[in-house]
């Protein structure tokens, strides 16, 4: 089994999201950024308008429009803390 990366995705009043993905794919002020697990910790300002996606097992992804807010890589995963955070699709083949 592939290694899994913990993803918390949360909004300013509640947790959105919570789970283990193989990638998550953002886009900061500096950049489209692409996380998997052993990526070197890093903290990331989120562009505006912007979009967190998040890479599941089996090839399926969820995609969440985020407005403001920052992505945080750490050792033991990558946490997405937004100002709001709606789903743009459901969970999808890729």
């Amino acid at each position: 089994m592939a290694k899994q990366l913990h993803v918390e995705l949360v909004a300013v009043e509640e947790k959105v999201w919570s789970g283990e993905a193989e990638m998550v794919m953002a886009r900061t002020t500096e950049g489209e950024l692409g996380v998997l697990p052993g990526h070197a910790p890093l903290l990331g300002q989120l562009a505006e308008p912007g979009q967190v996606r998040i890479k599941l097992a089996g090839g399926k992804q969820i995609t969440y429009e985020v407005a403001g807010g920052f992505l945080s890589v750490a050792p033991d995963g990558v946490t997405v803390l937004a100002e709001s955070a709606t789903p743009a699709s459901a969970p999808q083949s890729r």
